[in-house]
C-alpha cells in the first residue's frame, strides 16, 4: 500500500526538503549568517576568506542536524573554536548560541517575506496516506516546524510534530541518533517495525535505519541517490508521488 511494506500503520515526514521547500531556505540562512561571520573573521585576522558553500558544506555539516550541532560541524571543519554561549545570549555574541539566534533571525526573516511552499507531490502522498487509514507525524530537527507548517498550509494533515522544542524539552539526542523517529513513533502509539520514514538528509536516513524502522524512504532533492541508500534508504524517490505509482 502507498509503495510501503505490508503492516505499516504510521508514516514519519521530515519537513524541510521532504514536505516543505524550505531547505534551500536554510542554505541560504546558513550561507548569509556563515558568510558575515568568516568574512568579518578573516577582516580582522588577515585569514583568507572562504564562504560556506550552500550545497557542499550544507549537505556535509548542517542538513538534518539541530541547529547547535550543525554550527559545531562546520566550525570544527574550519578549526574555528568559539565559547557554547548562553540561552541568553544575542544574536550579536560570538558564542555558538548567538550565531545559531542570528542564523534563526534570517530564515523567520526569509520565510515571512517569501512564504513557504509545499512540493505538491509530497501533499498528495500524505493525503492518500490520511484517506488509507495510516497514522501521520512530523519529525523534523527545526524549532521553527509549526510556523512553516502552518505557512505551507499543510498543518492540519498531521496528528504529531515532534521537532526542535520537543526534543530540547524532552532532552532526545538529534538526527543521525534515531531518538526523534523513535520519540514520533510512540506518539502514534506504533513500534519501529510498523512505521515508515521519510528523509531527504543523510543523516536523517542513517537515523531511521538506526532506529530499527521497517522502511526509510530517501527523498533526493540535490542528486544523492548512492548516499541515502549507503545510508540505509530502502528506497529512494525524487517525490513522494512516485510511490503511489508503485
Amino acid at each position: 500500500m502507498l509503495g510501503l511494506p505490508d503492516g505499516v500503520r504510521a508514516c514519519l515526514f521530515d519537513l524541510d526538503g521532504v514536505l516543505t521547500q524550505t531547505a534551500k531556505v536554510h542554505a541560504a540562512a546558513w550561507k548569509e549568517m556563515f558568510d558575515a561571520f568568516l568574512r568579518e573573521r578573516a577582516t580582522q585576522s588577515a585569514e583568507k576568506f572562504v564562504p560556506f558553500d550552500p550545497v557542499a558544506d550544507y549537505d556535509e555539516y548542517v542538513d538534518g542536524l539541530p541547529r547547535s550541532d550543525g554550527l559545531r560541524a562546520f566550525l570544527a571543519a574550519r578549526s574555528i573554536d568559539l565559547p557554547e554561549g548562553k540561552s541568553s545570549d544575542p544574536p550579536a555574541a560570538e558564542t555558538v548560541v548567538g550565531l545559531g539566534s542570528r542564523k534563526n533571525e534570517i530564515v523567520l526573516r526569509m520565510i515571512h517575506e517569501q512564504g513557504v511552499e509545499a512540493y505538491e507531490g509530497s501533499v498528495r502522498y500524505v493525503r492518500a496516506a490520511r484517506a488509507a487509514g495510516l497514522r501521520r507525524a512530523v519529525v523534523s530537527s527545526s524549532s521553527n516546524c509549526r510556523e512553516v507548517l502552518v505557512a505551507a498550509g499543510i498543518e492540519d494533515l498531521f496528528e504529531q510534530r515532534i521537532d526542535g522544542i520537543v526534543a530540547e524539552r524532552d532532552h532526545l539526542e538529534g538526527k543521525p541518533a534515531p531518538d526523534t523517529f523513535l520519540a514520533g513513533a510512540r506518539s502514534l502509539g506504533v513500534q519501529p517495525g510498523q512505521a515508515a520514514v521519510f528523509e531527504d538528509a543523510l543523516a536523517g536516513v542513517a537515523a531511521g535505519r538506526a532506529g530499527g524502522f521497517v522502511c526509510v524512504v530517501g527523498v533526493d532533492q540535490v542528486g544523492q541517490a548512492d548516499e541515502l541508500r549507503a545510508h540505509g534508504a530502502d528506497v529512494v524517490v525524487t517525490d513522494l508521488a512516485e510511490l503511489l505509482d508503485s
